[in-house]
C-alpha cells in the first residue's frame, strides 16, 4: 500500500508544468503515429517526471515548500524503492517506442539522478545544474516526442525548436527556485536563482523567454507560419501581464517572491503554454 507522503512527493500534478513541451514538439511532427505518441505522454509524465521529483524529494527531505507542494511530508524508503520502480517500467516500456528512445530515456534518468544524488548533486552548482535541467527537460524531451511519435523514422533535426524548447524551460525553471533561497543555503546548494538574485531571477527568465520566442519568429518566418506565431503570442498575453506585476512586487518587497505567487504563475503558464502548443497542434494537423 502507498504512503501517503510517497503519493504526494511523486508529486504527478507537477508534470503539468512540464507538459508544453510535449505538446510543443507534437506539434512539429509532420505524421504522428497516435499509439506511440499517447505512449510517450504516459511515459513522460506518469512515469518519467514523478520518479524524478520523488527521488529528488527523498534526498532533498524538504522542511519548507517545494514545487506543487506547500508542507511537504518527510519521505520514507518506500518512495525509494517507487522511484526505482517507475524508472524500471518506464525504460522496459520505452523500447515499445525504439531502442534510441529508450537510450534517451536512459540518460534522463541518469541526469535526473546525478542532478539530486548526495554523491554527485549536480544541482549544488548552479550554472551545470541549470544546464543539466533545461538541456534534458527541453531538448532532450523535445527530440524524443519528435522522433518517437513520428510515423516516418527518417525526418530532419529540428534545431531552432529544440533550441526554443531548452530556453522556454530556461525561462520557467528559475522562477521555480526564487522562493527557496534560504532553503537552499541551508542544504548547501547553490541554484542559478540565488546566483543571479530574485530581481536578477526575473530578468533573466525575460531574457530567456525573448529568445525562445525570437527563436520561434525565426522558424514560422522560414516555414511561412508566422500566423501560428501571433497566435502563440495572444495565449501568453495573460503570462507576460502577470510577470510584469509581479516583477514589479518583488522589485519594491522581495517577501512577494514566495510560494503562492510562484504556483500562480507556474498554473498561469502551464495552462495557457498548453492551450496554446495543443492549439497549434490542431492547426498543424488538421488545418
Amino acid at each position: 500500500m502507498l504512503q501517503a507522503s510517497t503519493i504526494q512527493l511523486l508529486r504527478f500534478p507537477f508534470s503539468y508544468f512540464l507538459m508544453p513541451v510535449y505538446w510543443f514538439a507534437l506539434s512539429f511532427v509532420p505524421g504522428i503515429y497516435w499509439p506511440k505518441a499517447i505512449l510517450i505522454f504516459i511515459l513522460l509524465h506518469v512515469l518519467l517526471y514523478p520518479s524524478s521529483n520523488g527521488y529528488n524529494s527523498y534526498m532533498d527531505r524538504d522542511e519548507g515548500s517545494i514545487g506543487g507542494v506547500e508542507k511537504p511530508m518527510q519521505p520514507t524508503r518506500q518512495l525509494f524503492y517507487v522511484t526505482l520502480w517507475m524508472d524500471v517500467a518506464a525504460f522496459l516500456l520505452s523500447f515499445l517506442i525504439g531502442p534510441w528512445f529508450a537510450a534517451a530515456l536512459g540518460c534522463y534518468i541518469l541526469c535526473s539522478r546525478a542532478y539530486s544524488n548526495r554523491h554527485i548533486r549536480l544541482k549544488r552548482f548552479p550554472v551545470l545544474g541549470y544546464l543539466t535541467v533545461i538541456i534534458n527537460q527541453g531538448a532532450l524531451v523535445f527530440c524524443m516526442v519528435y522522433y518517437g511519435a513520428a510515423r516516418s523514422s527518417i525526418l530532419p533535426f529540428p534545431l531552432i525548436p529544440a533550441l526554443a524548447a531548452a530556453f522556454l524551460i530556461g525561462g520557467f525553471y528559475p522562477i521555480t527556485q526564487v522562493y527557496q533561497h534560504e532553503a537552499d543555503a541551508k542544504d548547501k546548494v547553490t541554484t542559478i536563482s540565488m546566483l543571479l538574485g530574485r530581481r536578477g531571477t526575473f530578468l533573466f527568465c525575460a531574457v530567456m523567454y525573448a529568445i525562445a520566442f525570437g527563436l520561434l519568429f525565426v522558424h514560422y518566418q522560414q516555414q511561412q507560419q508566422l500566423q501560428h506565431f501571433v497566435i502563440l503570442q495572444l495565449f501568453f498575453i495573460p503570462v507576460v501581464f502577470f510577470f510584469i506585476r509581479w516583477l514589479l512586487q518583488v522589485w519594491r518587497d522581495a517577501a512577494m517572491a514566495n510560494f503562492k505567487h510562484t504556483m500562480q504563475m507556474n498554473v498561469l503558464a502551464g495552462t495557457c503554454t498548453n492551450v496554446a502548443f495543443i492549439v497549434l497542434l490542431i492547426l498543424h494537423q488538421f488545418g
